[in-house]
């Protein structure tokens, strides 16, 4: 038998990361996280508006959630940041009681997030239908858009044309080379273009004052007491779990671009973890940030942590040291990235006339619902959840019916047997009591569920009723070929559920 022998620095290079063996992987994260941290300072500083906080807190969550996500996070290549949800869901605690509750708050979001990833509220992701998830896509693409248009509104006229350029050369220079990211080459000539041409148009600098030095750490400004705890938790709840509904999403969203898998337990703890460390930091907290995340993964071909690193490092960089430069970024260069990501996100086969004929109604009713609750509420997790009742509704609708009921009376006439046949579960055992001959029937009644499921105590209960009503007449019934699931639940509950 032969043996192979591995060298010490072979066994080094199997354990470093890809971006260190690859230096073709190196520079794409490089440059992805470089167009990230661009793309994160204008709408850093419009969800700190949002909050009603100074910008530079906005960039601080950002720069601290994305660097500590990049380490303890689930999912590779997946941005976190300051995000618009988050802010609408404390601005009014900011707004009432000052920003040292927002702060607690944000730390008391992340240990909730932490106690939720451990109880495995990661697993309900399995109930999230396929239409819910296309109809977050295009919700998530929509809600891009619409971010832009008022950056499109009031404008001078030489905003336009940038745009159009900025999306042209988007388009194109990928068709020269995809060394460098598009996003990147657009941004850097259409700052160019109105730096030296003197064009007078809004500006990064123009939202707000950028960060001259790093956070500090520090305990939020708050009573210690039992009332702040009271004051701040049902935003804090709020928070943990908004966040923890668009990181999810965002997570399983991105496994299907990439092929491959990730922890979301592990993702959910990394987001409380994330949020502690930003809360400490004096931040205003965050999660998974969608249309940096495309940016990111669809649109620069990011796959690995560096990015996520990067995107948060390069943020306070260009902040401290870049700000002057920076602060002259058009952001119609900014807002025709976003655009591009917007049509790149939305799932055009979706809504295809061939697709939509072939789909069922209520698959179509799902994805609409989902795309309408998102749009009308600015809010991805609302959208989500309705999506995923009315989904459940319809699908619980469409179940009951399968359920059948066949009768077949032996040649002597004593004794008749009911076959029936599908899933018994409140939907459909309401329907089951009618499909009896109580009056007709012999004596004898066999009720064969062979072929069924109980699934809960309302189908035991529908089964005691009909029991009754045979019983009322003299009648016995005897009902056989329970599995043993459904034996199990039936044994435990019938006689049980109604008073005597």
């Amino acid at each position: 038998m032969s043996s192979t022998t591995v060298s010490p620095g072979a066994r080094l290079r199997g354990l470093r990361p890809d971006w260190l063996n690859n230096p073709k992987v190196w520079r794409t994260e490089v440059l992805a996280g470089l167009v990230v941290a661009l793309a994160l300072i204008p709408e850093a500083i419009s969800f700190s508006i949002i909050a009603g906080v100074d910008p530079a807190i906005g960039l601080f969550a950002s720069f601290t959630m994305a660097v500590t996500i990049s380490i303890v996070g689930g999912r590779r290549a997946m941005i976190s940041a300051a995000t618009g949800a988050v802010a609408l869901v404390i601005a009014p605690l900011n707004r009432e009681h000052g920003f040292g509750y927002l702060v607690a708050a944000v730390i008391l979001a992340g240990v909730f997030q932490i106690i939720l990833g451990a109880l495995g509220v990661a697993k309900l992701m399995r109930f999230v239908p396929r239409s819910v998830m296309v109809g977050f896509v295009n919700s998530l693409a929509v809600l891009i858009f619409m971010a832009q248009v008022p950056e499109m509104h009031d404008v001078p006229w030489p905003v336009y044309p940038l745009i159009v350029g900025g999306l042209a050369l988007m388009m194109f220079f990928p068709r020269i080379t995809k060394v460098v990211p598009a996003p990147l080459v657009s941004i850097v000539i259409l700052t160019v273009i109105t730096v030296a041409a003197g064009i007078a148009v809004p500006t990064v600098g123009d939202k707000g004052d950028l960060p001259s030095s790093l956070p500090v750490p520090g305990l939020p400004d708050v009573p210690f007491a039992l009332d702040t705890l009271t004051t701040i938790a049902p935003y804090a709840l709020a928070m943990a779990l908004v966040g923890l509904m668009e990181s999810l999403m965002t997570a399983k969203l991105v496994d299907d671009i990439t092929d491959t898998r990730s922890s979301k337990t592990r993702e959910s703890i990394g987001q409380g973890i994330a949020n502690i460390v930003t809360g400490f930091l004096g931040g205003m907290g965050g999660c998974a940030m969608i249309g940096q995340t495309m940016i990111n993964v669809k649109v620069s071909g990011a796959r690995t942590r560096l990015s996520t690193f990067l995107a948060g490092a390069f943020l306070m960089v260009l902040c401290i040291v870049f700000g002057s430069v920076v602060s002259d970024i058009p952001m119609a260069a900014l807002v025709a990235v976003m655009v591009m990501v917007s049509f790149a996100t939305f799932d055009w086969h979706s809504i295809a006339p061939s697709t939509l004929k072939r789909m069922p109604a209520g698959e179509i009713t799902v994805m609409f619902t989902t795309v309408a609750c998102v749009v009308a509420t600015s809010n991805l997790a609302i959208g989500v959840v309705i999506g995923s009742i009315t989904a459940m509704v319809i699908f619980a609708k469409r179940v009951a019916h399968l359920t059948e009921v066949t009768a077949i009376t032996d040649l002597d006439g004593s004794t008749v047997v009911y076959s029936v046949t599908g899933e018994l579960f409140f939907a459909s055992s309401n329907d089951l009591v009618g499909q009896f001959n109580y009056a007709g029937d012999p004596e004898k009644v066999v009720i064969d569920l062979s072929a069924a499921h109980v699934w809960d105590a309302s189908s035991v209960a529908t089964l005691d009723a009909i029991e009754t009503k045979y019983a009322q007449r003299g009648k016995t019934v005897e009902i056989i070929g329970l599995n043993a699931p459904s034996a199990d639940l039936h044994g435990k509950l019938t006689g049980e559920l109604t008073s005597h």
